[in-house]
């Protein structure tokens, strides 16, 4: 199963994500990070991702023509513009038009506010996307 984790800044989400999933599933799944720049992939890398992606032509490559089972972020990765500014609108349509299952981390930042999410840490949302993830193992 692939996994892929996208994330950007110094990619704390990122991390938090894959130490958890290989500790959870340490031989059932191959992690990709999709670093929105140098500073973020190299933070995955370290966290355990399998390999790395940097750049939006190939992180949006990459999402376009792999097998993505579940792809795992911020909910800024759907929005050209999201993380600080570094989702392309490459990235963001490539994300949205993966028919890969989106799990996503509703941060209620720069005024995005989805009614009825639960205010959840990122842990909690974590241990959810962890189920979600065993269903399909």
């Amino acid at each position: 199963m692939l996994i892929a984790v996208v994330d950007g800044q110094g990619a704390g989400i990122g991390q938090t994500i894959i130490k958890r999933l290989k500790k959870e599933f340490p031989d059932r799944i191959k992690i990709t990070a999709l670093g929105l720049n140098k500073i973020a992939l190299k933070n995955m890398l370290k966290s355990g991702a399998d390999e790395g992606i940097i750049g939006s032509r190939n992180i949006s490559d990459y999402i376009t023509n792999n097998d993505i089972s579940f792809i795992i972020g911020p909910i800024g990765i759907l929005c050209a513009g999201g993380i600080g500014g570094e989702v392309t609108s490459t990235v963001s349509k490539a994300v949205f038009n993966s028919p890969a299952v989106k799990l996503i981390i509703p941060l209620q930042k720069h005024g995005i506010y989805i009614p009825n999410t639960q205010d959840l840490s990122i842990k909690e949302f974590i241990e959810i996307f962890i189920e979600k993830i065993r269903e399909q193992i």
